[in-house]
């Protein structure tokens, strides 16, 4: 018997209607109380000092789960079989899973390199061929950035298992400057430590090494070696520099250059 549509629309509303506003109270319900409960994980994961990816990913872990049972319960109130959907649910990850198998890879090195802690942010290390100071570390990649400020992005499945070094936050500089062989050593020691004393980028622990390090052909060459914080490392350096050539000067040490001294012998 086919009904007015009028009538087909009331009886409808009649019979589904309290089912479709229940289903629709509950998925609204349900989305603010994986809200509520993603904040409340978030707050706990800050007094637990745990790191930023890792809370991240817990507070979208909570909030997946909560919604995916609130729509479980919705499909339910409406008379749908969940039997079928699960199942397109468990192919579907299934095929999505073995898409991402990248991403997926990316995500547990990330997650190893949280939880071990190789290295912090802040941190200058050197890994997979490329240096730089630590920018940022998620569950994707780590962000390195160069002394000339531009960045690389490393996937932390290519850092995983690779030989990793870290300075941590201060490098030692490896500084060499050449003397005539009649210079007082001594007297050029201690210009060095002068030098090394006024800079307000040396650090006073570990103390700066100074000495020795080659015989050249025309030169002694004396080493300094002091630690600066990684922010520091190239203006130190330079700054150093200038900082010893002219107390050299002002104390007339000389500094000298490759000569070669070329004899003619006549035949006779």
């Amino acid at each position: 018997m086919n009904m007015p549509p009028v009538t087909l629309i009331i009886d409808l509303s009649i019979r589904y209607g309290f089912q479709v506003l229940g289903a629709i109270i509950v998925l609204v319900a349900g989305l603010l109380v994986a809200r509520w409960i993603g904040n409340v994980v978030r707050a706990w994961t800050l007094r637990q000092h745990i790191e930023p990816p890792v809370r991240m990913l817990l507070v979208r872990i909570v909030r997946v789960v909560v919604i995916l049972l609130t729509v479980v319960v919705v499909l339910g109130n409406l008379g749908i079989q969940m039997s079928p959907f699960l199942a397109g649910i468990g192919v579907a990850g299934l095929g999505i899973g073995l898409a991402l198998q990248g991403v997926l890879s990316n995500i547990v090195a990330g997650l190893t390199i949280i939880f071990t802690k190789p290295y912090r942010v802040g941190e200058y290390i050197d890994l997979a061929g490329e240096q730089g100071e630590v920018h940022m570390i998620d569950l994707f990649s780590t962000t390195l950035v160069h002394p000339d400020l531009s960045k690389v992005v490393i996937p932390n499945r290519k850092i995983v298992g690779e030989i990793l070094h870290n300075y941590g936050t201060m490098r030692q500089l490896n500084m060499k400057v050449g003397v005539a062989y009649g210079t007082d050593l001594n007297d050029t020691m201690r210009l060095v430590r002068q030098a090394l004393e006024g800079s307000a980028y040396v650090l006073k622990e570990p103390n700066p090494l100074v000495g020795i390090s080659m015989l050249d052909d025309s030169a002694i060459i004396v080493s300094v070696r002091p630690w600066v914080k990684v922010d520091d490392y190239e203006t130190a350096q330079a700054e150093l520099y200038q900082a010893i050539v002219e107390r050299f000067q002002a104390g007339r040490v000389v500094i000298p250059f490759p000569q070669r001294e070329v004899r003619l012998v006549s035949e006779s």
